[in-house]
Order: structure tokens, then C-alpha cells, then sequence
């Protein structure tokens, strides 16, 4: 086994905190976990006669004590150039030449890191006939995932080292069987608002009563946090969202919890004065659907439709604006309302996108609009298609963010 450990752990701190913490202090569990495994013949146990972890001592020496207790050798790779790259991917490179050529014969060789440049030396184990699995931390490259014999993934690492952190509450954050979450036209009775929430509650009013229409709930979860910053940190005074702490605070204002959700004063509005989102028409040529084809296949973008984005795209706008980010719960509401809204997408593609984002640097923890996570994630995909060589026109550049954007990020025509 050859960990890169500033790669996988770089990768993790960017999905999910409690995964890097659990992969950098806690080694010993999730390698035990790897004990096992089945494949075509069956089930099977592994066992380790080589277990290596390359990291920079300047970064990461306090986790070195770690593996070290869980039977790893740990290699130092500090930086050796202004760039500040470290020589870990030449030492680990070989380490496992050596062990291809040395005296024991080792049946795999797994590698964790999501670095395609070792795709060489996979293709190397494998025409020595040996099996090859590699583990990823984020988004790897199509041909260094097709030359290994087995992958598993970001999301299914996540999964196996938070799995003990969560108890078994959520032990399969990938499942698509849970029921989906009611959205409804939904009044809730009077209930005596938290003092302290005065400044809150007037500001949310204010604007109820002052909008030219029905404020969208996004605006109006601003409003309250302007107002009262630690609402959001406190689950909206242990409301758990910002909808419930709204219906509880204000039950005279009518609440809409269907995406992108509304709020109004009832003396000004009603239900009938909602707006409701054009269903985007478009049409594609028989090129355009290719270029969708071919982008979709080698970069492995899910294939949605326009629309279909866009609503992925405006209700992970709307959820981050009534909760905190949770990797894994927000995923599943996300999934749940734009199922009932007609709009069904898988979770796979949700949490695609989601990491997409989050490896582009896009900041879940604030509230973004729908707008700005739609250019964060139609450049990440263009990033994706300049990796993988996919030559495109400037046509086919307008075409891909009009695509992936859900039409939510402007072009301007090449012609213009």
C-alpha cells in the first residue's frame, strides 16, 4: 500500500473535514477496513507486506506519529523547489518499481492518491500481471481510473471513515432509497419568538411588508442573518431551518417551501402572486446533442439536461440559504425537492456537482445564488474538458456553460 498522504488528504479537507481528520489520525481503522474484499472468485482477506506514507514533514509531521503506530513507513518527501512540490509522486514511484522487481512477489499494489500522472506506473504493475486498485480523494482522471483493475471513490471513502463517527445513523450517504421531503404551502401555528430575535424578526418583516411581491425565502434568510449573525450558527434557535424558525417567529407572513421558496404578507399578496420559474425551451441540433455526448462520456459530467441543471442548481442555492452546509445532508434535500418539483436527479449527480464546487473553491458555507454556483461550476467543467484534451470552439465553450449552467451564466455570442 503507498499513500499519498498530501494528495488524499488535501482532497478530503476540500469534501468533507471529518474525513481528512479521520484519515490523518486515525490510519490504523480505515486500513483495517481494507483487510477484506471480494471479487469475481469471491470473498478474500488481504494482508499487508508493504505499507508506505509519503508526506511533507513541513506540512504534515504531527500525523507522522499516526502511521507510524499503524505499521507504516513513513517516507519524508519536503519540497525541493520554489513551487513548493513536494518530491513525494518520484519516491513513491520507486518504491514501487523496486517492489515490482524485488524478490517477493507482491499480488496488488493499492495506491491512494487521485494524481494522474501515476497512471504509468499502473499501466507498469499491470503488465506485470499484478492487480492494481487505486483510492481517490476528489476527481481523477478517466484513463488513470481505466488502468487500474478496481477504484473506489471519494464519495465511498468518505463513507468508510466517517462511518464510525456516525454511529451507523448514515451509513450509506449514497443510497437513493429514502423517502423524499414533502414541500407544501404551510402555515404553522403562533408560538411565543425568542426575545433576543427581535432585530431578526423586524427585518424579515420589513422587508415582507415593504417588497413589490413576494420575497424570495433566500432574501429573506439574509435579511434575518444581517440582522442576527449567529441565528444560522444556532440551527435558526434550534429550528433546524430557516423555514421552521420562520413559520414558529412570524406565523401571520405565509410561508411557500417549494423551491426557490417565498414568503408574503397576506394582507398584500396571495398564493396566486408566487412566481413561478419559466420552464426554460430549448432546443438542441443534432451537433450540439454530440457535444453534450462527448463531454459528458470522457469528463464524466452528468448527463443532465439544461433544465435539469438548473434546478440542481437553483435548490442547492435555496438549501444553503435555510441551512448550514452538510455534505451529506444536503445532498439528499437537494435530490429530495428537485424530485418533487418534476425535476428528478440522482444523487450521484448531486454529489458530482457538489464536489465539483467544492474543488473549485466555491465557499457552501456562505449563501450563494443560484447565479454564482452555476459560473463556479460551468468553469470547473471547461477545466475538466482542457484536462482530458477535449478540443473545443469558442462555439463549443458558449455551448457547454449555456448546458451545465442551466442557462444561468450569460454568453455572449463568438459572432457579436
Amino acid at each position: 500500500m503507498f499513500v499519498d498522504f498530501d494528495n488524499v488528504y488535501s482532497g478530503l479537507q476540500r469534501l468533507d473535514g471529518d474525513a481528512a481528520k479521520s484519515f490523518a489520525e486515525d490510519p490504523a481503522r480505515w486500513v483495517e477496513s481494507f483487510g477484506t474484499g471480494s471479487d469475481a472468485d469471491g470473498p478474500f482477506t488481504r494482508r499487508f507486506l508493504v505499507r508506505k506514507c509519503y508526506l511533507n514533514p513541513a506540512t504534515f509531521s504531527r500525523y507522522r506519529p499516526h502511521f507510524t503506530r499503524a505499521g507504516f513507513q513513513v517516507v519524508d518527501c519536503p519540497s525541493l523547489t520554489q513551487q513548493g512540490k513536494s518530491s513525494a509522486d518520484i519516491n513513491l514511484v520507486l518504491d514501487a518499481v523496486d517492489a515490482l522487481n524485488a524478490s517477493t512477489h507482491f499480488d496488488e499494489f493499492i495506491f491512494l492518491s487521485a494524481d494522474a500522472d501515476f497512471t504509468p506506473l499502473i499501466a507498469r504493475c499491470r503488465a506485470a500481471d499484478r492487480h492494481v486498485t487505486i483510492i481517490t480523494s476528489g476527481p481523477a482522471a478517466a484513463a488513470y481510473r481505466a488502468a487500474a483493475d478496481s477504484v473506489l471513490g471519494a464519495d465511498a471513502l468518505i463513507t468508510l471513515l466517517t462511518a464510525a463517527e456516525s454511529n451507523g445513523s448514515d451509513a450509506a450517504p449514497l443510497a437513493d432509497d429514502a423517502p423524499p421531503v414533502t414541500s407544501a404551502l404551510t402555515v404553522a401555528p403562533s408560538t411565543i419568538a425568542p426575545p433576543t430575535r427581535v432585530a431578526a424578526m423586524s427585518a424579515v418583516r420589513h422587508l415582507a411588508e415593504s417588497s413589490p411581491h413576494p420575497v424570495a425565502l433566500s432574501a429573506a434568510a439574509a435579511a434575518a442573518l444581517r440582522a442576527e449573525p449567529d441565528l444560522r450558527e444556532s440551527s435558526w434557535d434550534n429550528s433546524g431551518s430557516f423555514s421552521s424558525w420562520l413559520q414558529s417567529s412570524l406565523p401571520d407572513l405565509r410561508v411557500d417551501t417549494r423551491a426557490p421558496g417565498h414568503v408574503w404578507d397576506p394582507a398584500r399578496f396571495s398564493e396566486a402572486d408566487v412566481p413561478i420559474p419559466p420552464e426554460p425551451s430549448v432546443t438542441r441540433t443534432p451537433d450540439q446533442e454530440e457535444l453534450h455526448r462527448q463531454v459528458s462520456s470522457i469528463t464524466e459530467v452528468p448527463p443532465l439536461s439544461q433544465a435539469s441543471y438548473r434546478a440542481l442548481l437553483e435548490q442547492l442555492a435555496f438549501d444553503l440559504a435555510l441551512y448550514p452546509f452538510s455534505r451529506t445532508e444536503t445532498s439528499k434535500r437537494v435530490r429530495d425537492e428537485c424530485a418533487q418539483s418534476d425535476r428528478p436527479v440522482g444523487r450521484a449527480a448531486v454529489n458530482f456537482v457538489i464536489n465539483g464546487l467544492l474543488f473549485a473553491g466555491a465557499d457552501l458555507e456562505g449563501e450563494p445564488s443560484a447565479s454564482d454556483l452555476a459560473a463556479v461550476w460551468s468553469e470547473n467543467v471547461l477545466g475538466l474538458c482542457r484536462g482530458a484534451r477535449i478540443e473545443l470552439s469558442a462555439e463549443d465553450l458558449d455551448e457547454v456553460t449555456t448546458w451545465v449552467s442551466g442557462g444561468l451564466v450569460a454568453v455572449v455570442p463568438s459572432n457579436m
